[in-house]
């Protein structure tokens, strides 16, 4: 089993519920230590877009990140007539 990485070398999600954090936190962009132990970048900063995307900076690579969403085509749905 590999070990997590830290905390702060991840972008987490906190679920909502009634406009109150629900105390669970799940895993969003992760990968930014390599599997020898290795760091080559450091999330610091989320924007939201207007599309929804996310804009994450990362001071370890000196990049900005773009996450966006393709939503898979149900095929079985399209084909029926």
């Amino acid at each position: 089993m590999e070990p997590r990485q830290p905390r702060w070398l991840q972008v987490i999600h906190i679920p909502m519920h009634n406009g109150h954090a629900d105390g669970s936190y799940e895993d969003f962009l992760t990968g930014f230590v390599t599997k020898d132990g290795q760091v080559w970048g450091r999330p610091v900063g989320v924007a939201v877009a207007k599309d929804g995307s996310l804009f994450v900076t990362d001071d370890g690579s000196r990049s900005v990140w773009h996450v966006t969403y393709i939503a898979k085509q149900n095929l079985s749905a399209s084909n029926r007539k």
